[in-house]
C-alpha cells in the first residue's frame, strides 16, 4: 500500500460515524466517555454487544453482524488502515449493528465498563511466540476482559496457530476457566461444530486453509 493511499484512507476514516478512534491521552490510564455508554451512544439499544479484538479488515466482525441482527458488533484493532476496509463497508451498507474501535487492545479496559460485553471473539491474533504475556489470552488479557464481560460472557479464539491454541489451553486450565469446547481442526471431516464457526472465513483464514494448515478453536468462559 502507498503512503497516498494510507493517507486517502486514514482521511476517509475520519467521515465514518462507525469508526471510534480515541486518542493515547483518552484512554491512558483513564477512561474514555464512550465506557459505559455503547448502547445508548452508538447501537441506540440494549442488544447484547460482542466484540472482535485484532478484527484487521473487520471481516469476521461483518459477517457476523449480517448472520446475527439481534447483536451488536465491535471490530477492535490498532491499524487504521485495515479497519478503513470494514467501516467503508458498514458504512455504505447502512449496518446498524456494527463499530469499529482504534486502539491498542492494551487500553480496552478504558473503553468498556463492568457487564457491558457479553460475548469476545479473538481471531489470527498474532501468537506472540516470544511474548507469552502479550498474547491476547494470556492471564493478564483475561483479567482485563472480565472487568467488563458479563458473568457468563463466552470468549472464542480461533487461530492457526498450535501454539496459541494449546498455550491458552493452559492458561484456561491454570485459571480455573470453564472450557466449554476444543477442536484440533474444526474442518476436519469428524469434526461437530457449529456453522458460523466454519462458514465464516477471513482472507487469511482461507490462505491458512490453502496452505493445509489446521485451523483450531476453543470456546470458554472466565
Amino acid at each position: 500500500m502507498s503512503g497516498k493511499d494510507k493517507i486517502r484512507k486514514f482521511r476517509e476514516n475520519l467521515t465514518f460515524e462507525c469508526l471510534i478512534q480515541p486518542t493515547t491521552d483518552e484512554v491512558l490510564r483513564k477512561d474514555h466517555p464512550i465506557k459505559g455508554h455503547w448502547h445508548e451512544k452508538i447501537f441506540k439499544n440494549n442488544n447484547p454487544i460482542v466484540l472482535e479484538l485484532g478484527c484487521g479488515k473487520g471481516e469476521y466482525t461483518i459477517a457476523l453482524s449480517e448472520r446475527y441482527p439481534d447483536k451488536n458488533f465491535i471490530g477492535v484493532d490498532i491499524k487504521g488502515a485495515r479497519l478503513w476496509k470494514g467501516a467503508k463497508y458498514a458504512t455504505e451498507n447502512q449496518l446498524p449493528n456494527v463499530a469499529f474501535l482504534r486502539t491498542r487492545i492494551e487500553f480496552i479496559t478504558s473503553l468498556f465498563a463492568e457487564n457491558e460485553v457479553s460475548e469476545i471473539w479473538v481471531t489470527f491474533a498474532d501468537p506472540q511466540p516470544n511474548k507469552p504475556k502479550k498474547r491476547l489470552t494470556s492471564h493478564q488479557f483475561l483479567a482485563k476482559y472480565k472487568t467488563f464481560l458479563k458473568p457468563d460472557g463466552i470468549i472464542h479464539l480461533k487461530t492457526d496457530s498450535i501454539l496459541l491454541h494449546e498455550s491458552t489451553l493452559e492458561v484456561i486450565q491454570e485459571g480455573g476457566h470453564k472450557l466449554l469446547e476444543a477442536n484440533n481442526d474444526i474442518y476436519a471431516p469428524e469434526s461437530h461444530v457449529a456453522e458460523e464457526i466454519t462458514s465464516i472465513k477471513t482472507f487469511y483464514e482461507s490462505q491458512f486453509l490453502a496452505k493445509g494448515m489446521p485451523i483450531t478453536y476453543l470456546k470458554f468462559v472466565l
